[in-house]
């Protein structure tokens, strides 16, 4: 028998009982699909972790005052880093920009619209370090740092809010009763799953200390963020940073950290470490689909053995091998995997890709993959599921086959 005539006797076999050729391709159809989504859902969580860690680089560090937690409760002062420590560790040679960051809420308000939201206090290095681009005015310098000018540069969501105009440099808001003058917007950056850059006011640290919170301890600082150069090893600038602080901080050697440093880089290789596994976790749950499927076209097969014994008695009576039997029977059997399979891969990526950009507007990376494995699968299922029913048709007593009924 040629292959034209192998495949020509498995559809008609298949085509015969199509009820019962439709829920076992139907099994199929639903493993491959959940494989394609479960796929797609891991790959858009690791691309949109790095979509999100893309707008501050990997060659951030980020120090936090306070010493670690304990049991859920942070241990030490978390007064511990100061604008002192700002200035030591941008002597570092490998960092490139570093800024103070103190974060407070406050509602802010222009004309008769209020709005709340974060108002940053930074130095003008934080442009560097968080990336930051301008779509109108600038942004302040190290003179209004020093005078504590009343400037702000706002994000593009707080200003839709706050009904400003197009350009609002020049227009004044007031926060906590403090008028501060627009001098910038940031160029939308779109949120990172973290504190929105879009909706945010950004003044000199100086000026959120003295004259928006009045705060009691003008020289601490909340945290600072580091950028360092692109050949910089993150590792060694932790390192060296720990080494700095502790002298600093005038610790002994049993002390434990005051402050606590954050890896960017080693972060977003954590959290790609755990949607890998997250993704691994959901294909093996999908992967159960896929075997109570091959079980289907092995009870399809064991039946269809039993309703065509006289048939394959007929055949070995002609002079039919039993290779040929099991050809026969391996070929329905991969026919019916791969039509399954092929469904699946397409049911598969056209919901994925239609949920994510026509209802979660995200654009849902795709792969070759579920190609690959879609293909793999309909061979393999095919395969394994078909053997023990070609073997059992093949080894068929030719006489006992004809007596049967």
């Amino acid at each position: 028998m040629t292959l034209y005539d192998i495949a020509h006797e498995s559809w008609l076999s298949i085509s015969g009982n199509k009820m019962r050729s439709f829920l076992t391709v139907l099994g199929i159809v639903i493993g491959i699909m959940a494989v394609v989504i479960m796929v797609a859902v891991g790959e858009t969580v690791q691309q949109s972790i790095t979509d999100q860690f893309s707008s501050l680089g990997t060659n951030t560090i980020m120090i936090r005052a306070g010493a670690a937690q304990s049991a859920g409760v942070r241990m030490g002062n978390r007064m511990t880093l100061t604008m002192n420590d700002v200035d030591a560790l941008a002597k570092l040679p490998d960092v490139a920009a570093v800024s103070p960051t103190e974060n407070s809420s406050a509602q802010a308000v222009y004309g008769n619209k209020n709005w709340a939201t974060s108002v940053v206090g930074v130095y003008p290095g934080y442009t560097i370090v968080q990336n930051i681009e301008m779509e109108y005015g600038s942004f302040f310098d190290t003179s209004a740092v020093r005078n504590a000018s009343t400037y702000a540069v706002i994000g593009p969501d707080t200003a839709e809010e706050l009904g400003l105009p197009k350009n609002p440099v020049g227009e004044i808001i007031r926060v906590r009763n403090t008028p501060l003058t627009i001098i910038g917007v940031t160029r939308a950056k779109g949120d990172s799953g973290m504190a929105s850059q879009d909706d945010m006011i950004i003044v000199p640290i100086t000026t959120l200390k003295k004259r928006i919170t009045g705060s009691r301890f003008p020289n601490a600082v909340q945290m600072i963020s580091l950028k360092l150069y692109q050949d910089a090893d993150n590792n060694v600038v932790s390192d060296q940073i720990t080494a700095l602080l502790r002298e600093r901080h005038k610790l002994k050697e049993t002390d434990d950290d005051d402050f606590q440093i954050t890896d960017m880089k080693q972060v977003m290789e954590t959290m790609n470490t755990v949607s890998s596994y997250l993704t691994l976790l959901l294909v093996a749950i999908a992967a159960v689909s896929l075997l109570v499927g091959s079980i289907g076209i092995m009870n399809m097969m064991l039946v269809s053995v039993a309703e065509r014994t006289r048939e394959i008695g007929i055949r070995k009576a002609i002079g039919a091998q039993e290779s040929t039997i099991v050809t026969q029977f391996l070929s329905e059997s991969i026919m019916i995997s791969f039509i399954g399979s092929m469904f699946g891969l397409v049911l598969g990526v056209g919901l994925s890709q239609g949920v994510g950009r026509f209802i979660l507007e995200y654009n849902v990376p795709f792969s070759i993959w579920p190609v690959v494995v879609s293909i793999s699968v309909a061979v393999v299922v095919g395969l394994v599921s078909g053997v023990m029913p070609a073997i059992k048709a093949a080894k068929l007593n030719p006489i006992d086959s004809l007596r049967y009924e």
